[in-house]
């Protein structure tokens, strides 16, 4: 049953990695029953960049995760990002043999699976195939094709590709931890399904996750995702501007961000000093928060810019009535929603996965940071697109295997739950 079924997210970012142990309640809503977090050191901008960091980073959060569940994690989903992400659209089409015959789920799942040998520039392979809208003999506009009548149906799809070595670092530190990949997720895509509502889906937004080392975009319309962006700037460069300008160490420049920055500069007082400990034997260094603003100010209004001409681009600009949600770690820089309205001139809110979430002893993951982690659990109860929503047997069974009590799996003669996981996959592939 989907409420029995515990889901695990594994959220590898540039400034941490959050592992999120989840349960859907009798409510629908997501309990979250363990959460583990650990700085992330080995990966640069979104991308892997040192495999044995990031394996015990990874390892830690899930141990982490595991003693605050009670539960053995086997397999986990997991999110990508990085400049590599490419998005395009392509047009596909099957010829069906008998007409008078309904257009079955085996038909559209066909013309889907045909889009994933769409060949890719060298050193790219495709990780999501979103539909866009159906044909049925040449009629437009087509949500859901199933139960029509036609020979040909075609379809226009929204992929996806990422760098083949970026994904293989990835699968190479979850397997290196000891555990094994079941969805591989772009992660505005996964922040999307915890932030944003099906209403603002429905009317146009565009989602922007401003994480610590990339900024991502994922722009919906009529419910379905048009476009999708990762940029190469984040949270750490703000941290960097600081480091340099006020003259002060990485970990300083990083807590006056969080604890005294402000996206607008006219919003600082003029006369407010912070004192920062100075280097040994030196005196302590006093940073005015005027300043600090802004040079905050400078590099934010950088890349809310890119982001709005990523917009533009999109040809989506004009028709996004429900605006832009910022979500992420750096959406909680303050006066940030008033710097993104003045820039872009779209309403502008906080997305928090609070919508999702029911009743929860670990406060933390209501908190805008969390929204990509929360996502990738949410991502293992309710597919990226609701129309491919068409879940075979054997995956069933896996979801059923993948965690379950430390009592029950330690009693196991079979050596724990990840071992009888593995055997279970490969007697599958077999």
């Amino acid at each position: 049953m989907q409420n029995d079924k515990i889901v695990v997210g594994l959220d590898i970012g540039t400034t941490k990695v959050c592992a999120l142990v989840g349960r859907r309640n009798e409510f629908g809503k997501l309990e979250i029953l363990g959460m583990g977090k650990a700085a992330s050191e080995g990966v640069v901008r979104g991308i892997v960049s040192n495999i044995d960091k990031t394996v015990e980073a990874i390892k830690k959060a899930i141990r982490q995760a595991e003693e605050q569940s009670g539960i053995n994690i086997g397999v986990v989903n997991v999110g990508i990002a990085g400049q590599h992400i490419k998005s395009l659209q392509h047009n596909g089409s099957i010829t069906r043999q008998v007409s008078d015959d309904e257009i079955t789920v085996e038909d559209v799942n066909r013309l889907t699976n045909d889009m994933y040998r769409l060949v890719t520039p060298p050193g790219s392979e495709i990780i999501h195939v979103m539909p866009q809208e159906y044909k049925v003999d040449y009629e437009e506009g087509i949500v859901d094709p199933v139960g029509m009548s036609g020979v040909r149906l075609e379809g226009n799809f929204h992929i996806i590709t990422a760098q083949s070595n970026a994904i293989n670092n990835i699968n190479k530190c979850v397997l290196r931890a000891g555990l094994e990949v079941d969805q591989l997720i772009l992660e505005p895509l996964a922040s999307s399904m915890s932030v944003l509502s099906d209403e603002e889906k429905e009317a146009g937004v565009a989602l922007v996750d401003i994480g610590g080392g990339t900024t991502d975009l994922a722009i919906f319309k009529d419910n379905i995702i048009r476009h999708t962006a990762v940029l190469p700037f984040g949270g750490n460069i703000i941290t960097s501007d600081i480091k340099q300008g006020c003259m002060v160490m990485q970990n300083q420049a990083e807590q006056l961000k969080v604890k005294f920055g402000r996206a607008i500069a006219d919003e600082a007082s003029e006369n407010e000093i912070v004192s920062i400990p100075g280097l040994r034997d030196r005196t302590p260094k006093e940073i005015s928060l005027k300043n600090l603003a802004y040079i905050i100010e400078a590099r934010m209004e950088e890349i809310v810019e890119l982001v709005y001409a990523e917009i533009v681009r999109s040809g989506y600009a004009n028709s996004l009535a429900g605006g832009i949600v910022i979500t992420g770690g750096g959406a909680q820089l303050q006066n940030l929603v008033q710097l993104v309205e003045y820039i872009t001139g779209m309403d502008t809110r906080i997305g928090y996965p609070n919508e999702h979430l029911g009743r929860s002893k670990i406060d933390a993951v209501k908190g805008p940071m969390f929204a990509t982690s929360v996502g990738l659990v949410l991502a293992g109860y309710h597919p990226l697109d609701q129309r491919v929503e068409r879940q075979s047997p054997v995956e069933e069974q896996v979801y059923n295997k993948v965690a379950e009590p430390k009592s029950t799996a330690n009693n196991n003669s079979g050596g724990g739950l990840l071992q009888k996981l593995k055997g279970f996959l490969s007697d599958d592939i077999d």
